[in-house]
């Protein structure tokens, strides 16, 4: 009886702790102080002033086509590094 409560509640476990790990994936908008944002999935420490790190959230709220202020990068860059004048700089 122990045994199968055991294995029970150790299945249950492993199953709150994979659902968890699957849904804590983490999203970032970055966007310099030209405007010129892009999409990483580390919030890394920039060196370069005045680069700001938003949730992802933060991308969602915004109306790209209608944006005065800030213009998406959707260049893909696997590597670290961030964009100035339009140019990516690889760190």
């Amino acid at each position: 009886m122990k045994a199968g409560l055991l294995a029970t509640v150790i299945a249950a476990l492993g199953a709150g702790t994979l659902a968890f790990s699957a849904t804590s994936a983490n999203a970032y908008t970055v966007c310099n102080r030209a405007g010129e944002c892009w999409h990483t999935d580390v919030r890394y420490r920039y060196r370069e002033h005045g680069i700001v790190v938003h949730p992802d959230s933060w991308y969602k709220k915004r109306d790209w086509d209608h944006e005065w202020k800030y213009h998406w990068r959707a260049e893909e860059h696997r590597d670290r590094g961030y964009y100035r004048g339009g140019v990516w700089i690889h760190f």
